[in-house]
């Protein structure tokens, strides 16, 4: 999980157990769950434990290094856990810091029993935290690309449509499909987060820019057009 201890990093993160509420309340969770990046890094502990999310399942929680909230040390890009081993896999905030995301997933399909569940989120809008590298910012495209294998897969995001803040993914090994009650969750989701992102400059902007007549927009330099959108 994303290891800045910032205002900011705090939204996110709460932003993130947010979303794994609804997961757990609207969709069934197989047992094991298994969480990849679970460490909780010192001053997270009250929104980076996800354990409470999910009473009475066992959690198998897997990090590269031993820590707090760490079971099982474990390294995405080498998976030597037993195939089938997990009814649920989590990886919140951790595959911007995996250097090969594509592989990582491959493993991660490889762990999982048929009708087990995957949920997966990261940061796009977010400042570059090493922990110990950072490598990556996913679009929803991309993220539906890492779970190609998946016969059902559902990418979202939260922030602004152009420039989210955080994205999300859930995917099953079967064909069932979600249910609408996690849909209708997901979205109540977003409209909730929408405005987290922090960035009140833009959103400024773009009000402002509302009054400005249309014949004025369309003469306005591209670029410049384009810097007050943004």
């Amino acid at each position: 999980m994303v290891g800045q201890d910032s205002g900011r990093t705090r939204k996110v993160r709460h932003c993130i157990r947010d979303f794994v509420r609804i997961v757990s309340e609207t969709l069934p969770v197989p047992e094991p769950v298994y969480e990849f990046g679970a460490l909780q890094v010192p001053g997270q502990e009250e929104f980076a434990d996800l354990r409470p999310l999910f009473p009475g399942k066992r959690y198998v929680g897997c990090d590269m290094r031993q820590g707090p909230g760490v079971d099982v040390v474990a390294d995405l890009h080498d998976l030597t856990l037993e195939s089938g081993c997990a009814g649920t896999v989590i990886v919140m905030e951790t595959l911007e810091h995996v250097e090969f995301p594509w592989k990582a997933m491959e493993g991660v399909h490889r762990l999982l029993r048929d009708g087990g569940l995957l949920v997966i989120s990261s940061v796009m809008n977010f400042p570059i935290h090493a922990h110990p590298n950072d490598y990556w910012r996913f679009t929803p495209e991309a993220f539906r690309s890492l779970m190609r294998d998946f016969p059902v897969a559902h990418a979202d995001f939260a922030g602004d449509d152009e420039f989210p803040h955080t994205v999300v993914g859930v995917a099953r090994k079967s064909t069932e499909p979600l249910p609408p009650e996690f849909f209708a969750a997901l979205e109540q989701w977003k409209r909730r987060w929408y405005y987290r992102d922090g960035n009140w400059r833009r959103d400024l902007k773009r009000t402002l820019l509302l009054f400005v007549p249309p014949i004025v927009r369309m003469v306005l330099p591209r670029r410049l057009a384009r810097a007050l959108w943004r």
